[in-house]
């Protein structure tokens, strides 16, 4: 397929437009290639070439760039002192001269290869645009379509980009269908061989605060903060969340009203995944017994990052969770490796542990016989 070079003008133009693109820009692509086309069917693929195209008549000029030498050894690369004067009257050794060339029409196998160029560039140059574009919202969420789904991943349309989905940042056992609206958390743009790629994600623990900044206007002015987020997506996620008012309960705050503000971001995520959110403390044994929350915690002991966590026998199979689900996200919540042990009442060696806490037990009710001798006894001194 031959290039009509003299609609070839009008033609930037319209891919400009459909393209959104710079008209400049698909210029400069059209000229390259067509200096690429002029190479194989009159010069030599080592040459430099430059294209002009004439935006108003359509007129294409090539020239050709030559080292100016005192004598010539290859014509193709090279022109001597006096003939570059010819072309400006000032050249000297060592300068470099450009040589007019007019171009009519271009063969067709270098017309078929000029096109396969223009389209490459073009899109390379749609990427590059869409890059600059998204680069600024990275780390936020956005609306998008499901495009299509694939066996590892599903491509979803953002309006003026289509990104990918990899099933490492999906939500477990969510399903999706080709137009599904979604909101996605933009969490990169990766710069592959084949150009910027875009990638979204709803399992992160970063679509997670986000959702919550939408809900709790209280993040905005800083009288709470989340300080740490642990999640499993679509099973559990534990949040670390601390007030920095007195007196504003910052638990309380992310549950909302009748529990309103965090099922608002569970219907987004969905309602299998349970979210835990607890109080962060700055001392790392309240903050550990807080993270195995609904645990109820007798001893932590820590040494050397590794905490061991005494409970109850009852409440052994609650604070590692289902397989292991509870102490697996408390470990990445504070960042300490926690084993959980059976409290037999072991006596431990404070000079050996780098920390220990006791925590309160709650006062365990009287029997009712022990009531019953009390009440008596405290008649009798009162009656002497």
């Amino acid at each position: 397929m031959d290039f009509d070079l003299k609609s070839l003008a009008a033609a930037i133009k319209v891919i400009a437009e459909e393209k959104n693109l710079p008209e400049d820009a698909v210029q400069e692509i059209v000229e390259q290639a067509l200096a690429a086309a002029y190479r194989r069917d009159y010069g030599d693929r080592e040459q430099e070439v430059r294209v002009s195209i004439n935006m108003n008549t359509g007129a294409i000029d090539a020239y050709i760039s030559k080292d100016v030498v005192e004598v010539v050894g290859d014509e193709r690369f090279e022109i001597s002192v006096e003939d570059a004067k010819k072309l400006k009257k000032d050249a000297a050794k060592g300068d470099i001269v450009e040589l007019y060339q007019s171009v009519e029409s271009f063969g067709r196998v270098a017309a078929q290869t000029a096109k396969q160029v223009v389209l490459q560039r073009l899109r390379e140059a749609e990427r590059e645009i869409m890059l600059a574009e998204y680069e600024g919202k990275i780390g936020t969420v956005i609306n998008g379509i499901v495009a299509r789904v694939e066996a590892r991943l599903v491509r979803i349309d953002l309006g003026k980009a289509q990104a990918i989905m990899p099933m490492s940042e999906q939500i477990q056992g969510e399903r999706y269908y080709p137009g599904q609206r979604v909101k996605v958390y933009l969490k990169d743009i990766e710069k592959g061989f084949r150009g910027p790629q875009m990638i979204v994600s709803r399992g992160a623990a970063a679509f997670v605060d986000f959702l919550f900044r939408a809900e709790v206007p209280e993040m905005e002015s800083g009288a709470v903060v989340i300080k740490n987020i642990a999640r499993e997506a679509g099973v559990r996620t534990k949040i670390a969340v601390a007030s920095t008012v007195q007196g504003v309960d910052p638990v309380g705050t992310f549950v909302g009203g009748h529990g309103t503000r965090v099922n608002a971001v569970m219907s987004e995520i969905g309602d299998q995944e349970k979210i835990d959110i607890v109080v962060w403390d700055e001392n790392p044994v309240t903050y550990i017994s807080n993270a195995l929350s609904p645990t109820k915690v007798n001893n932590v002991v820590i040494t050397d990052g590794k905490a061991k966590v005494y409970v109850a026998d009852d409440q052994l199979s609650i604070a590692i969770g289902k397989g292991g689900q509870n102490v697996r996200l408390a470990s990445k919540l504070t960042a300490h490796e926690i084993d959980i042990e059976p409290d037999k009442g072991t006596i431990v060696d404070a000079k050996a542990e780098e920390q220990v806490t006791v925590l309160p037990d709650k006062p365990k009710l009287k029997r009712k016989s022990d009531l019953e001798n009390s009440l008596l006894n405290a008649i009798e001194e009162h009656g002497e």
